[in-house]
């Protein structure tokens, strides 16, 4: 928001510079409005004298001081006045700038003005966006790395939003392949067991106890009239609904929802997977070698080229995947977001290359690769659950830290980071949990406005308190917090970095925690209540705000 400002201000100047000759426009768009490193180095500081000295060698062969191109910048933006407070040339060219304390202050109106909306844009201005996350087979329950799947493209389509794109979240439904005829084998095998009957289990079969469950189901529903079925479709069919159902009741537990549900059936049906085929053989891409139908993946850079069908007739996972994505850009999206696990590392690469050679822009795909889930309890690792499969499952994580923890931990650490979640540490009611830290500071600012009615403090108009009070350091730092909350949300949704709300959360939480051990808020000096009463008001709406761009809980309690 100010940062924004500054840079405008700067161009201007730039601008003004060329005109006046003092340098030409090689360093346009080049530079930079930054935060500073150290203390007593501004506000913001910007790297345009050195830059323009930079390009101006580089462009004219003209040797220029930066130095002194940062006092002509200084002399250029000393005009404005109500912005900053000094403008400072330091180092080899630095300009510093330092705020006047009335523009921090002045943010307080901005956020409760705005509210809800407050670090919201229309930036993108309606730009369709198509989130794929989760997009987990139908063939068990979720586990915590699909928990943390789903956190982060809930986050990221959260975020897209919030920057003005128009967001889809879509669930691509891997209902067709061999691991679904597995799952109906493994269903059909325990529905004899469980009937005493002869069966035989596949020998890579699904083995969680839900496969018990769905076969109980199975005989409740059906008795033994099934013991005879040789086809596998209706064991298929049942299991499919059964796990279904269980992980759309998880995904709401966890208030995850999607717009659409694409079904992998869907392109066999409709003819997509042998039409990618066919398009790709008449661009001379694909070729016949060992009974297979192999791509030639080498053409895009690749070591070597891959099989799409197999000699048995079976397609890779990798062809239906180039006919989903050759889908979604036929569905006119301006930008395609992938969350997979860290596993589909070796895909990525060969799908991308079928949407280049089917004449797509590859560059409008994103895919975000996160790494894998440890749960640690007492130190040591969880390995597994009894209860449902050989892997802990999103359901059992809620019922131990509850959904808000469950977000807040998934969401700490970058997607493509190894995340070690602590289960001792998220269940903590003490700041040393950072969900509770981050929480407790919003029901603490909830509370300043619950004491003020107890002791008959009522809040005044906003146009009539003294912001000007609000000059204490831990306050001014504050109110450079708050400010910096837009550009720290459009940031986190043009980098796909939900965890740099996260920090920011902490951060702040830290700042206010402090602030309020140290200072008083309701006093008797009626003037500085009045005018920390607003200001509080302002720092409890951006942690709403963020907690519900993370898709968190603002408590009014804790």
């Amino acid at each position: 928001m100010i940062k924004s400002r500054i840079k405008k201000i700067l161009d201007e100047c730039f601008e003004k510079g060329v005109q006046q000759g003092l340098w030409s426009e090689a360093a346009r768009g080049s530079y930079a409005v930054e935060d500073p490193k150290f203390e007593g180095q501004g506000d913001f500081a910007t790297n345009a004298a050195m830059v323009i000295a930079g390009c101006e060698k580089k462009a004219t062969g003209k040797k220029m001081n930066p130095r002194g191109i940062a006092e002509q910048l200084a002399d250029l933006l000393g005009s404005e006045k109500e912005l900053f407070d000094k403008v400072q040339v330091a180092g080899p060219g630095f300009v510093n700038f330092f705020i006047k304390e009335s523009v921090w202050q002045s943010v307080i109106p901005e956020v409760l003005s705005q509210g809800s909306t407050f670090g919201r844009s229309v930036a993108k201005n309606g730009q369709r966006v198509l989130v794929e996350f989760v997009s987990a087979n139908p063939t068990g329950p979720l586990s915590v790395g699909h928990g943390r799947q789903a956190a982060l493209g809930d986050a990221i389509a959260r975020l897209l939003a919030a920057s003005g794109y128009e967001v889809e979240r879509e669930y691509y439904y891997n209902d067709a392949g061999r691991q679904m005829r597995v799952l109906g084998e493994s269903t059909r095998a325990r529905y004899l067991e469980l009937l005493g009957l002869p069966h035989t289990f596949p020998e890579d079969g699904y083995q969680g106890e839900y496969i018990y469950e769905i076969a109980r189901g199975l005989i409740v529903k059906f008795g033994d009239s099934l013991k005879d079925e040789n086809d596998v479709a209706p064991f298929k069919e049942a299991a499919e609904q059964a796990i279904f159902v269980d992980i759309n009741q998880t995904l709401t537990r966890f208030d995850v929802s999607f717009d659409s549900y694409y079904n992998e059936h869907s392109l066999y049906e409709n003819g997509l997977v042998d039409d990618v085929v066919t398009s790709l053989r008449d661009r001379g891409l694909v070729y016949e070698k060992d009974g297979a139908v192999w791509f030639k993946t080498t053409e895009f850079g690749h070591e070597k080229d891959r099989v799409i069908i197999k000699s048995s007739g079976e397609p890779t996972y990798r062809l239906p995947d180039i006919a989903y994505h050759r889908e979604k850009f036929r569905r006119g999206y301006d930008w395609l977001v992938d969350i997979f696990g860290a596993d589909h590392i070796a895909t990525v690469p060969d799908v991308l290359a079928g949407v280049k050679a089917l004449g797509y822009d590859d560059s409008k795909v994103t895919v975000i690769l996160h790494q894998f889930v440890t749960l640690m309890r007492e130190g040591q690792q969880v390995k597994m659950s009894t209860r449902k499969a050989n892997f802990v499952t999103v359901d059992e994580l809620l019922d131990e830290v509850g959904a808000d923890a469950a977000r807040f931990f998934f969401l700490m650490r970058k997607a493509d980071s190894q995340l070690e979640f602590d289960l001792d540490l998220a269940k903590k009611q003490s700041q040393e949990n950072p969900v509770y830290y981050v929480q407790y500071a919003h029901a603490r600012l909830v509370s300043v406005n619950r004491q003020a009615l107890e002791k008959g403090v009522a809040k005044g108009e906003l146009a009539e308190a003294s912001l000007a009070l609000l000059s204490a350091p831990e306050e001014l730092k504050i109110l450079k917090a708050l400010a910096a909350y837009p550009a720290l949300v459009f940031d986190s949704a043009r980098e796909l970095a939900p965890h740099k709300v996260v920090y920011y959360l902490q951060e702040l939480a830290g700042l206010f925690h402090s602030y309020y051990n140290k200072h008083k808020i309701i006093s008797e000096d009626s003037r500085i209540t009045q005018a920390r009463l607003w200001f509080c008001e302002a720092v409890r709406a951006v942690f709403h705000n963020g907690l519900t761009l993370l898709g968190m809980k603002a408590p009014d309690h804790m």
